[in-house]
């Protein structure tokens, strides 16, 4: 864990990695992957989520509580993903050739409540 207190600059390539591929119009990792922009690659099948959105927010909030583990920073730190999830799926809606998905709102806001209850329930059974 004091890696992460150390270097936090991780949490904020993490972020602005994850900013980038959200922002760009199509998909960048589907251009790279599949050599086709209009396809987005996908780690497993979604269901009623955004698998693939689920996985991005939970990595980033996860680093992100390892990075900032003082009560005041996970507050600020908590509520900073959770708009932040919310207004990157905004933005597809006037980004070309990008779309506004419930499932994939629900996959980002999904990521990063499990990692506030890991965050919580580790946090708890340090004091015990």
């Amino acid at each position: 864990m004091n890696f992460f207190l150390k270097y936090k600059f991780i949490f904020y390539s993490l972020n602005l990695v994850l900013i980038f591929i959200y922002l760009f119009p199509g998909s960048i990792l589907g251009l790279l992957i599949n050599n086709n922009i209009y396809k987005h690659p996908e780690i497993t099948p979604d269901f009623i989520i955004s698998t693939n959105h689920l996985y991005s927010f939970f990595i980033l909030s996860f680093v992100g509580f390892l990075t900032f583990g003082k009560k005041k920073q996970f507050k600020i730190l908590s509520i900073y993903l959770i708009f932040l999830s919310i207004i990157l799926e905004l933005f597809h809606m006037i980004i070309p050739n990008r779309g506004f998905e419930f499932s994939d709102l629900f996959g980002n806001l999904l990521g990063v409540i499990i990692s506030i209850f890991l965050k919580y329930f580790f946090k708890k059974d340090e004091n015990i």
